[in-house]
Parts: C-alpha cells; sequence; structure tokens
C-alpha cells in the first residue's frame, strides 16, 4: 500500500512524504493508527486525534483531510491530507491482448 501525506498552508503544498507499508489496507483505527503515526514522524508533525470519521474516509474515499482544530497543539498548516494510491494490478493488459 503507498499512501501519499501532505501538509497544506493557502492551497500549496508545504511538505509532502510517499512511503510504501508493507501491510495490508488497515479497517480500523487500531490498523490506522501505526500508518498515520510514521507519516507525521517523516513530516515531523504531531500526530491528529482520530475518529471515526477519519477512518471512515480513509476505508470510503482513500482519502482524509485533518483540519487544525484535529490536533492538540496549533499547527502551522491549514489541512494534513493522507490520500492512498490505488493498487496497480501487473499484467491485467496482457491477458487481454489474444494472439
Amino acid at each position: 500500500m503507498r499512501v501519499w501525506a501532505k501538509t497544506l498552508k493557502d492551497h500549496k503544498i508545504q511538505t509532502d512524504v510517499v512511503q510504501e507499508f508493507a501491510l495490508a489496507r488497515p479497517s480500523d483505527l487500531y490498523g490506522w493508527t501505526p500508518v498515520i503515526d510514521d507519516l507525521c514522524h517523516a513530516l515531523d508533525i504531531e500526530r491528529p486525534v482520530i475518529l471515526n470519521k477519519h477512518i471512515q474516509d480513509l476505508c470510503t474515499f482513500n482519502r482524509v483531510i485533518f483540519r487544525p482544530s484535529d490536533f492538540m497543539d496549533s499547527v502551522g498548516f491549514d489541512r494534513f491530507e493522507i490520500e492512498i494510491f490505488p493498487e496497480k494490478k501487473k499484467n491485467d493488459w496482457i491477458d487481454a491482448i489474444t494472439y
């Protein structure tokens, strides 16, 4: 699973990171917590408060947005976004070609 995390201020990306995780896509808070921790550590920001709504957004839309109100301390950005890259299936187009 490849995940892109970024911080934005005034609709401009301040910092971003793309990380690959060997585990399967989590479906609950306990699965997503270490992933979000690693992304926040890579961006050198504190971890936001993760609500069920955030997990539902990740599972449904492959994307979640954290606002400054989701953090315990003040932050220097307007949004913290996490987006899951879609998994590419290898050699799907070869199956469609017949000789």
